[in-house]
Parts: structure tokens; sequence; C-alpha cells
């Protein structure tokens, strides 16, 4: 696979997360597309949106739990870039018409005030961070039918599409709080942190090696998702959701838009 077809593919992926357009899976017509190429692609994917204005500020963590593995028929931590783009706060309102098929996660949420290197020990992780908050990612594969591969999802820089952040509070143990999120008042799904690689903190470590693997240390006031403890949950128009984890708070969001 040349370069210039991991460009296409990046702004093939990009246009499609632009217009709320699927296109097929990659890796049907890239059958041999491995990690390594999928992971030129994101970050190709991604200047495309550093070009448009858009700025970096963290990552996420995807498939840290073994329902998240299960229900997309991945077996390894993955990882993808955060924008400015992609932020909301507590209490937003999102549009259902720039999605594809997007789905809600309830996931915890550091901020760092320190960068984190490679080698950095789980005390030192520990250390690093500034606040942790409650958090709802939004995921939205560009592919038809919500259907991929490995490679195909970190290609598409892990399904990332927004994140809703709940109030910062400081830094305390995570390790196994109880999580609810819950569907206009309906309890959707229940679980706990621990599910998060056995704690949040170790996934927390985990982005660190993988961020500097890629050139991309970890810095202050970084934004990192710690993956999610629970399978997600797919949106609608009018849906209200939100996210409650003990001793962190609670946070929220609306769907906007018609049912089609």
């Amino acid at each position: 696979m040349t370069h210039t077809r991991y460009s296409g593919y990046a702004r093939a992926l990009d246009t499609a997360a632009r217009t709320a357009t699927p296109i097929a899976q990659l890796t049907l017509t890239e059958p041999g597309l491995d990690r390594a190429g999928a992971l030129e692609i994101q970050r190709l994917l991604m200047e495309e949106r550093y070009m448009r204005g858009e700025r970096r500020i963290g990552l996420k963590l995807g498939l840290t739990s073994v329902a998240k593995m299960r229900q997309v028929g991945v077996n390894e931590v993955i990882w993808g870039r955060l924008t400015d783009a992609m932020l909301f706060h507590d209490a937003a309102e999102l549009a259902f018409s720039a999605y594809i098929h997007p789905r809600a996660e309830p996931e915890i949420a550091f901020i760092l005030k320190r960068s984190l290197p490679a080698d950095a020990s789980l005390s030192e992780t520990a250390l690093a961070i500034e606040a942790v908050l409650p958090a709802i990612e939004i995921i939205d594969s560009r592919y038809e039918n919500f259907v991929f591969s490995e490679a195909d999802v970190i290609a598409d820089n892990c399904s990332a599409a927004a994140v809703v952040l709940g109030n910062p509070v400081a830094p305390r143990d995570v390790g196994n709080l109880g999580m609810v999120m819950r569907l206009d008042g309906r309890v959707a799904q229940l679980g706990s942190s621990a599910a998060i690689l056995g704690h949040p903190l170790r996934a927390l470590l985990r982005a660190a090696r993988l961020a500097a693997d890629a050139g991309e240390p970890l810095q202050p006031g970084d934004i990192v998702l710690a993956g999610a403890a629970m399978a997600a949950e797919p949106l609608r128009p009018g849906a209200y959701v939100s996210v409650e984890v003990q001793d962190l708070g609670r946070v929220g969001f609306t769907v906007s838009g018609e049912t089609p």
C-alpha cells in the first residue's frame, strides 16, 4: 500500500465524518491492512482535521472492557485522538444529524497536570492527575452498518465522535466506582469502573505508553478517556442521556433532531 493510498483512505474517512455518510470498510478493498498501516491512516486523518483548525486535546482508549470487546469483536486495547471540536460539556445539545449511527457509552475522564512519559510507574501516573470527571463518549463508526475489523476501527480514529464532560473533581481512587447510564430516565446500563482494565488508572498508564510510542506524549492539560466499562447504547433524536459515577457526580446531554 503506498502513502498516496493511505492519504486517500484518510480523506475518505474525513469526508464520511463531515457529511455523516457511511463508507465501506477499508479492509474490503485492502484485506492486508494491518495495525501499523491503520495507525498511519488515523494519523493522516487527524492531519485533515488539524489543517481545518482543530486542536488535539488528548486521547481516548477503546476496548478496555470485556463488554466492549465482545460487542465489536476485537480483543486488543485501541486508541484515538480527541480534538476541541469533539468537546462538549454537561447539559449540551448534540445534533443527531451530525452523526451516522451514534452510540453513547459511560466513561471516566482524566485531566493531567504534568506530562506523562511512556516509562511512568502506576504511582507516578496517579500523581500526574489534575482532576477526574464523569464523562460520556459518543462513538460513531464511519463504516456502513457499524461493522468493522480492528484495522478499520483504528484507521477511523477508533470511532471517536464527541465527548461530554461533567464537572471536574479532585483526584481520588476510581478503582471500583458504581456507574449508571440512563436513557430518558430509564436505566440502560449498570456497571463498575473496575471493568476498565481492572482499574482506570491502568488505562491511563496504557494511554501514556501508546501516546509516547506515536511521538505524541501526554502533556499538561490533556484529557484522557479511560474507556467504557459497559456496552454502548444507540442514540435517537429527542433522547436525554445521563451517566452517574459514584463519588464523581453526574453528566448528561440531549440529542436534538427529528426521528427519521
